[in-house]
């Protein structure tokens, strides 16, 4: 909620000219040169607010020093915020006048002058960090007054001049509201942030959704040229709805070769490469490596390729239309889960997201490329394009989200009640899948994951090793250039199939997951993968063997302890890759793709570092 931290006027009678100002020109722009006035703050008192080079400051006059309390005869100097980074702020506006009302300002008697309090106000509109929780934000306004409505004005168009110096921040938008999300509060879920935009003059123009995929077909039927006038757009719903508005814009924009099909890699194997069988108690893990130098595994036969290994496309076609400059994804969490808030903010809190927007932040994010090839085991070879940009789950995570389907009318509750009976179901699938081998060097983590040998640990330790958490800039997200053009993007995995080599595991599951982020949410505050980054380039890869009912409980005990090990246990296998495959061999078979149902028989993916951008900075703790 919003909170008033200050609210301000000034002397009644007091010569502006005899003013510490620096300068009394108002021409729009902001100067080097320091600038001070003596004004008023609300619940403060008389204050010399100074215009800084990177944001305001004030300091209480000395009169003021009287008032202070002390302890033991050690003064302490009052509690109150005494500067405002222009980074943190997003709006200023004048008001006009009004009666000064002296309750509002200790000792006002001693500085008010004359019979007539009616004053000018300013007020800064900012925000500050939660002590208690620095990843929420709070509102703050600073409300600055003083009797010469020129004096107000100058400060509103200094400030003003500064804030239009502030890169990134976002002048139109194009807003989708789910009106059903989560509890059904997503149009009150606006409600409370459209102010946040108006304040800013960032314009929006929203769209209430009506139907299942509206916006879906709103940006996958928008020219390039009338999303180019706006600088992004913003979801105000879940997960699933943004993966609704993602799958929009990508769907006709981003051109890319597909990853292989489980076909191609099984074909690879048996006719291109060798195979290392090591057989464990629960399954198979095949080893294969790639030696022919003309035909690259990772390109579907089912698509027309060239020299180089990469599909004939033009050169319009091969690069993404939108820079991360240009055009940032938001949301506003009014879900279920939010998870993909939950890892790009590190709170579920509407303002905090709506104060990310306007201010311009920005991180770049993975996206998985998720081929269906076959919908059931009769069907024909007919491939289907999605994009994850959180997770994509089978086997348990496949049940719940289907049977939750069927309890919407139950609102986030039904996550509960449908993970409950699946889990007590306790079934295991029959499935076989191969993932791209990535070196351990490469995969900029200390989580020491193996690959083939990672089943090979005990039953659980409680001896964790360090793990690099994504955090606000964070080192390993930004190690290396992140866009790049789609044929360089490919190379080093699509070029060199004398370097690549799948690792393969058959047998029964009971669930399957890749994670492109963390996944953090409420029932598991550290995510599926706690050390997993949100623009490092990788897959986390879980396969989650059948075991008996009670260990199971045990992993899943683990993922919702902050701080717990779920992946330390040996029916876990966790692995950090560019890409997978996977085939079932059972009659069902439905994925979870960022909170909505796929059903896919066999499917494949891949992960590209940094595709699109969001407008939010990582979490803070």
């Amino acid at each position: 909620m919003e909170r008033n931290i200050d609210d301000g006027i000034a002397v009644k009678g007091e010569n502006p000219a005899a003013l510490a100002v620096a300068d009394a020109e108002v021409d729009g722009k902001a100067q080097s040169s320091a600038l001070s006035s003596t004004l008023f703050l609300d619940h403060v008192g008389q204050v010399i607010l100074t215009f800084n080079s990177d944001g305001l400051s004030w300091s209480l006059v000395q009169s003021f020093n009287n008032d202070e309390s002390s302890c033991l005869g050690v003064k302490l100097a009052p509690k109150v915020v005494t500067e405002i980074k222009f980074s943190d702020v997003y709006a200023v506006e004048l008001i006009d006048y009004g009666l000064v009302h002296e309750s509002n300002l200790p000792n006002a008697g001693k500085f008010l002058v004359g019979h007539d309090n009616e004053m000018y106000w300013f007020k800064v509109h900012g925000f500050q960090r939660s002590k208690s929780q620095p990843s929420l934000w709070v509102l703050a306004q600073f409300t600055f007054g003083h009797n010469d409505p020129q004096m107000c004005q100058m400060w509103v168009n200094r400030i003003n001049a500064s804030l239009n110096l502030e890169m990134g921040r976002p002048r139109n938008l194009l807003v989708f509201v789910h009106p059903r999300s989560g509890k059904g509060s997503g149009c009150r879920t606006w409600e409370t942030v459209a102010p946040i935009f108006s304040r800013a003059k960032v314009k929006t123009k929203v769209t209430v959704t009506q139907r299942a995929g509206q916006a879906f077909h709103v940006m996958a039927s928008t020219s390039n040229q009338e999303l180019y006038s706006y600088d992004g757009v913003v979801a105000v719903g879940g997960d699933g709805f943004f993966n609704e508005i993602l799958n929009g814009f990508l769907s006709s924009r981003h051109k890319a070769p597909y990853p292989p099909s489980p076909t191609d890699i099984i074909h690879s194997a048996d006719g291109n490469g060798s195979s290392l069988i090591h057989h464990g108690s629960s399954g198979t893990v095949a080893e294969t490596s790639y030696q022919k130098e003309d035909e690259s595994p990772l390109l579907s036969s089912t698509m027309q390729q060239n020299g180089s290994g990469f599909a004939n496309f033009t050169d319009q076609d091969r690069d993404f239309p939108f820079s991360e400059e240009q055009f940032r994804f938001g949301i506003i969490p009014a879900g279920s889960t939010d998870a993909i808030v939950m890892c790009t903010t590190g709170t579920r809190d509407p303002i905090t997201s709506a104060l990310h927007i306007v201010l311009g932040k920005r991180v770049c994010l993975d996206v998985a490329q998720v081929v269906r090839w076959k919908t059931t085991s009769a069907s024909k070879l007919d491939p289907c394009v999605r994009y994850a940009a959180s997770f994509a789950g089978y086997g348990f995570y496949g049940d719940v989200i289907t049977e939750s389907e069927k309890y919407r009318w139950m609102g986030p509750k039904r996550y509960d009640y449908a993970g409950t009976k699946v889990f007590l179901r306790h079934r295991s699938y029959e499935a076989e899948v191969a993932y791209l081998e990535v070196k351990s060097g490469e995969t900029n983590s200390t989580s020491g994951r193996g690959h083939a040998s990672s089943s090979i640990r005990a039953l659980w330790s409680p001896n964790k090793s360090e793990r690099v958490v994504c955090r606000v800039n964070c080192a390993i997200c930004n190690d290396k250039p992140i866009h790049v053009s789609m044929e360089d993007s490919q190379a080093t995995t699509y070029s060199r199939p004398e370097e690549t080599r799948w690792l393969r595991s058959k047998g029964r599951f009971l669930s399957i997951g890749a994670a492109v982020i963390s996944c953090r949410n409420e029932r598991a505050p550290d995510g599926l993968v706690a050390d997993a980054h949100l623009s490092d380039g990788f897959l986390n890869l879980i396969l989650i063997k059948d075991c008996p009912h009670a260990l199971y409980l045990w992993h899943l005990t683990q993922l919702a302890r902050r701080g717990g090990t779920p992946l330390n246990f040996k029916f876990v296998e966790h692995h950090k890759t560019t890409a997978f495959v996977f085939t079932s061999f059972g009659t069902e078979s439905v994925w979870n793709l960022d909170g909505e149902p796929f059903q896919a028989h066999q499917l494949s993916a891949q992960v590209f570092r940094g595709l699109v951008s969001l407008f939010a900075s990582g979490p803070e703790v």
